[in-house]
């Protein structure tokens, strides 16, 4: 995709931190953008400063959930019927429950694994016949945490191992119908992920916009190219 201009998005979770980052940047290139957040009031609002900025892209919020496929499906089809079609998806929606095994709830587990896991299996089964008919780019925000294990992060790691097979295994599903997949697997990233307030002891991590940037990189590689697994770190970690 050399020339991003009238195309569309959809982004999961894009009201704030690593959505809204990759949304922005999308948006600095022409791309039409539709975010949502678990409450309209939330994905309306974000989109709405969005739009404040002038980028050449327009944004529009909805409500949706990851965990609901039926939720999904109208998603996409506001993105397809708004900009008669889909060109890139970004499952980014996610949560975050830390803690031993011992003190683990089922209620954790489950909505981790629903969100993380099952939510982005929805969010790319209502949408991979729209990025098939647009020859489109599917991305997966997964992180080292789907590689690199940890105590405390039982959930978490499940989850985001997980993600990277599944991603993995649609890439070679889709590849031959000229669908591009790449999953994206951050380290630390100045988000309010996990109830983080970003500020200035953040400066040294991965930044939101730096992702979004990744993105567009990525979108713009040549057609017989695919970083199909991507890890990103900071540069000088605290």
């Amino acid at each position: 995709m050399e020339n991003l201009q009238k195309k569309t998005a959809y982004v999961t979770g894009g009201s704030k931190g690593i959505g809204y980052g990759i949304a922005e940047k999308l948006l600095e290139q022409g791309v039409n953008v539709i975010i949502t957040s678990r409450t309209q009031d939330s994905a309306s609002q974000a989109a709405d400063h969005l739009n404040e900025k002038g980028y050449p892209g327009h944004c529009i919020g909805t409500e949706a959930d990851v965990r609901s496929l039926h939720s999904q499906q109208d998603a996409v089809r506001l993105a397809t019927e708004t900009y008669g079609g889909l060109d890139i998806v970004i499952a980014n929606a996610g949560v975050g429950h830390f803690a031993p095994i011992q003190e683990m709830t089922s209620e954790q587990w489950s909505e981790t694994v629903d969100i993380n896991l099952t939510g982005v299996f929805n969010t790319v089964k209502a949408s991979v016949d729209a990025l098939i008919e647009s020859k489109g780019y599917l991305f997966t925000i997964a992180s080292l945490a789907g590689t690199n294990f940890f105590a405390g992060g039982s959930a978490y790691n499940a989850s985001k191992f997980g993600l990277v097979g599944f991603t993995q295994a649609v890439m070679l599903d889709v590849r031959k119908q000229e669908v591009k997949v790449t999953t994206i697997m951050p380290g630390s990233v100045a988000t309010h992920f996990n109830g983080n307030e970003p500020d200035d002891s953040d400066a040294w991590k991965i930044q939101s916009e730096d992702l979004g940037q990744l993105v567009v990189d990525l979108l713009k590689m040549p057609a017989r190219t695919l970083p199909s697994k991507v890890e990103v770190r900071p540069a000088v970690p605290k």
